[in-house]
Formats: structure tokens, C-alpha cells, sequence
């Protein structure tokens, strides 16, 4: 299937390791001109080094930390230069937050910037030229619902599913669409390295918890993400899509 793809302008955050890279590898195979955003600039070269390898046209690098002041602005002025428009976002930029006991009032803080309010304030400030194109497409990558310990990355994940409903409704009759996935574990950076870097840990898990029988793949995240990053997706819109495997106990 075309997915209608082909010379769209989108950024990924949090795009050098995991999730991110391979949400950038699947648009850049759709024919996506693609912005790249993380902290560290070395990875996004070699996220860059490996889409032109592909066939591809070299990515836009932003190394930029988006919990800074004026990140966002930064970030928008850097895009549009480029590109002239953003027509999908994709806010993958995030990280656990685990607590000691209940946590610093910082830490809460710290976990809500990250999590919430860097990926808010990028998508307000890009709105304009995606409302001016009457197409936009921002995609939020959240996390669990169901938590098992206290830690300052889960509560975000509420707040920017809130706030993408209600700013689908607010924007949809733009032609802008705004959804939420959920992704359960899926090899990457903080699984491999930090939550479970174990075989025998990662085999534990899937036993319990997994009906599928093993853990996630960035690729099986970024296929939900070209599907609504498309404009055939022009009707899902207000969602949270939770792609884990099943995992998630609820059915809601």
C-alpha cells in the first residue's frame, strides 16, 4: 500500500537510539524528508550516516536538548529554514524518571518538562504553518497507564493523552490529526541497557506478562506511526494506540 508519503517534511525526537531511530528509518523508506532531534549529536549522525546510506536524502541533525529555554522556537526556526513547513511530528523524546522513596519535588518537576511540557510547547509552536497547510499530523509517544512502582514519567503519560484529545478536537477541523502511542517493551537503550539488561530478566518478563511471546521491536512501533503519520490515517484522530504485545491488562 502507498501510504502517500512520499515528500512529506516530519521531525523525530528522542531519533538517535531505539524507538526514535527506527521510527526514522520507516519514514525515510516512505520517501519522508525527515529532522532528526536528540542530545546527543554523535548518534544523530549515524542515524544520518545510515538513512543516506539507504538511498536516502541526508536528514536535517538537531542536537538540542528540548527541556531548555526557548527549545521549542529553536527547534521550529531550524525546520522550517530547512524545509519551509513540518507537516508530521513525532514527540518520541522522553525517559523514565524512577524515585527514591517519593521523590524530590524536583524530580516530579523534571519528569513533567521532559515528558509533558517539552513535546507540548514543540507542538503549539509548529501549529501555525500546519494549520496555514491545512494537513498536520503529530503523533505522541507515551507509556504505561497501569504503574507498578512510583516514578515521575508515569504521571506525563496522562497529561499528554488529555491534552492530545483535547487538541485534536480543537485542531481537527484544520485537516491536523494528533494521537498517542503506547508502547510496551520494546528493545531499546533504556530496556536493554538499564530496566532489563538480562536475557534471563527480559525471558522472565515475557512469560508473565506477554501473550505474544517476546518483547517488541522498534519496527513494530514505527509502523503505527507511518500509518498515522499518512493521509490515509485522516480519520483516527483523539486515540491512544498501546502497542505491547498484549501486555496491558485493561481493555481500555
Amino acid at each position: 500500500m502507498d501510504l502517500q508519503l512520499s515528500g512529506r517534511v516530519a521531525l523525530v525526537t528522542g531519533a538517535g537510539v531505539g524507538i526514535g531511530r527506527g521510527i526514522a528509518e520507516m519514514l525515510a523508506d516512505e520517501g519522508v524528508r525527515l529532522a532528526i532531534l536528540a542530545r546527543r549529536q554523535p548518534m544523530l549522525e549515524a542515524v544520518a550516516d545510515a538513512i543516506e546510506a539507504r538511498g536516502h536524502k541526508r536528514p536535517l541533525v538537531v542536537a538540542q536538548d528540548i527541556t531548555g529555554d526557548g527549545a521549542a522556537a529553536i527547534i521550529r526556526d531550524r525546520v522550517l529554514e530547512r524545509f519551509g513547513r513540518l507537516d508530521v511530528l513525532v514527540n518520541n523524546a522522553g525517559g523514565s524518571r524512577p524515585t527514591a522513596g517519593l521523590g524530590t519535588p524536583e524530580e516530579w518537576d523534571a519528569g513533567m518538562r521532559l515528558n509533558f511540557g517539552a513535546g507540548r510547547d514543540l507542538a503549539h509552536a509548529f501549529l501555525p504553518t500546519m494549520q496555514a497547510a491545512r494537513f498536520g499530523r503529530i503523533i505522541n509517544l507515551t507509556g504505561t497507564d497501569e504503574p507498578l512502582v512510583l516514578n515521575a514519567a508515569i504521571p506525563p503519560n496522562g497529561a499528554v493523552q488529555m491534552w492530545s484529545k483535547a487538541l485534536s478536537r480543537f485542531v481537527g477541523p484544520d485537516g491536523i490529526t494528533v494521537n498517542c502511542i503506547a508502547p510496551g517493551k520494546v528493545h531499546s537503550e533504556q530496556i536493554d541497557h538499564r530496566n532489563m539488561p538480562s536475557r534471563e530478566v527480559q525471558e522472565a518478563w515475557v512469560r508473565e506478562n506477554c501473550p505474544v511471546g517476546y518483547i517488541g521491536e522498534p519496527g513494530d512501533v514505527a509502523f503505527v506511526v507511518a500509518m498515522l503519520a499518512s493521509p490515509l490515517g485522516r480519520y483516527v484522530t483523539g486515540q491512544v494506540i498501546h502497542v505491547d504485545g498484549g501486555a496491558r491488562r485493561v481493555a481500555t
